[in-house]
């Protein structure tokens, strides 16, 4: 029950914020409009992804029939929808950090004659370089790599802490979740229309229990196991499924041509990771370990299908009507102007040539009541509401969680809305909030480019920490 509770309220609160900030509806808007008009790039440069690679060389470097395959992936591409579901960390729902996801691969015939296949990522920068929440667009060749060739096809991987692709976090085996032409599979990959109470189908009797409230897609292991084989050739084997720190399950999956359905599974538990801390099993990825959080979230009523990424809505709700985009009307003539009690009066404040003033108050007593105030006199209720707007507005929330997660146009646009265009920032946690961003900015620029890197601190690999968990090893000179 504990278990339960304590997934439950971490999914009705963490989700629905990650949804309603992590991609806003500009984007997603303004990212599809550029993709239906063939402008990949500018889809990308809309949902904050950086190309890292030049498209235009790799008929040259790589081939004819590896540029066609990535152009064709490349004008489906759906940025905001990769976006959308990439992996996330607590508490703010940001993206996490460090990560190279496979997207796609293609097969190349190296110098030596060796055929490797090359991997289109997506990588997420680190957590000290995370400003904007921006992505970066590569391609990976593990034959540049392993030469360390200064020419390589990537070279945001000198940059990046951890450039080859994760084995856990991919993506080329779920399209659906990125490809505008996939996403039809969303519904029976999600296991949408498994029932709820049925949470290990095709399981068998497993030799310890996983619970589905965990959050984990255990009607769907039987089958993504299955599409792990099959995409390394085998139709049998085990899988190693990663249910948290140091806590992991083995899939030994049975292929019987006899029996219809999905494979046996036979689970065993393996609390230290899978085949003893090897790296000889394959790894179900985590895309199709937990339940998707969209379909959890409509479950659990926490969430309209109007909130959710209109590709999504599309496949997990098909009786949804999307919504027409936003209408240019200019803002309610009721909503101009606030009311203040000042004085025993009722006043209003507004925005009067983009800067907001109080409308009750001739220019010459606020040029009084403002010097009263610079001798350290008490300012009238108008001007105290306004000061606090500016220095500590009540969307300073919203404003916060939209820059952290990349989305400056949006916060201005609130900003803006309650102050102003024209406004003057004074001292205070607004302030202080938009300069912070601006300087998280910045150190992303400066990790892009090469100039920065991770400050000193616990980001950065340090000694070994002493078997006594002792800070410092226990001085064993003579005394």
């Amino acid at each position: 029950m504990l278990t339960s509770t304590a997934y439950e309220d971490s999914l009705l609160s963490f989700w629905p914020r990650v949804r309603d900030f992590a991609v806003p509806p500009a984007m997603i808007e303004t990212a599809t409009a550029r993709r239906h008009h063939g402008d990949w790039a500018g889809a990308c440069a809309a949902a904050g992804v950086d190309i890292d690679f030049d498209h235009r060389s790799l008929a040259r470097t790589h081939g004819r029939e590896l540029a066609a395959g990535l152009r064709r992936d490349l004008r489906n591409l759906a940025p905001d929808l990769l976006r959308w579901h990439l992996p996330r960390v607590a508490p703010d729902g940001l993206l996490r950090p460090g990560l190279t996801i496979t997207l796609a691969r293609y097969e190349h015939a190296g110098h030596d004659g060796v055929v490797r296949p090359v991997h289109l990522v997506v990588r997420t920068p680190p957590a000290w370089a995370d400003g904007g929440q921006r992505l970066n667009l590569a391609l990976w060749d593990p034959a540049s790599d392993a030469s360390r060739d200064r020419f390589a096809l990537d070279t945001g991987s000198r940059r990046h802490p951890h450039p080859r692709p994760s084995r856990r976090y991919r993506l080329d085996l779920h399209r659906h979740l990125w490809d505008a032409r996939r996403t039809g599979e969303l519904r029976v990959r999600a296991g949408a229309d498994l029932p709820t109470d049925d949470a290990r189908t095709g399981t068998g009797e497993p030799s310890w229990p996983v619970s589905p409230d965990l959050g984990c897609a255990v009607g769907r292991w039987a089958d993504e196991a299955a599409i792990l084989l099959a995409d390394q050739g085998c139709t049998a084997g085990t899988v190693g499924v990663r249910l948290g720190r140091r806590r992991w399950v083995l899939l030994d999956v049975a292929a019987d041509p006899a029996r219809p359905g999905p494979p046996a599974l036979r689970l065993t538990d393996a609390p230290t990771g899978p085949d003893g801390g090897g790296r000889t099993v394959p790894v179900l990825p985590d895309a199709a370990t937990w339940t998707l959080p969209d379909l959890a979230l409509l479950r659990a009523g926490a969430v309209a299908a109007g909130r959710l990424h209109p590709l999504v809505a599309a496949a997990l709700v098909p009786e949804h009507t999307p919504a027409g985009p936003a209408s240019g009307a200019g803002p309610d003539p009721a909503e101009a102007s606030r009311l203040v009690e000042c004085r025993g009066a009722v006043h209003r404040i507004g925005l009067v040539d983009g800067v907001l003033v109080p409308l009750d108050h001739d220019p010459a007593e606020i040029r009084r009541e403002e010097l009263l105030v610079a001798l350290t006199g008490t300012p009238l209720p108008c001007l105290r509401v306004i000061d606090e707007a500016h220095r500590r507005p009540h969307c300073l929330t919203g404003v916060r969680e939209r820059l952290r997660h990349g989305d400056t146009a949006g916060a201005l646009a609130v900003v803006e809305g309650l102050l102003g265009p024209e406004a003057v920032l004074r001292d205070g946690a607004l302030r202080d909030e938009l300069r912070a961003a601006a300087q998280r900015r910045v150190m992303y620029g400066l990790f892009r480019a090469g100039l920065a890197g991770p400050p000193p601190g616990p980001v950065t690999p340090g000694p070994a920490r002493p078997r006594d968990h002792r800070s410092h090893p226990r001085d064993t000179t003579a005394r």
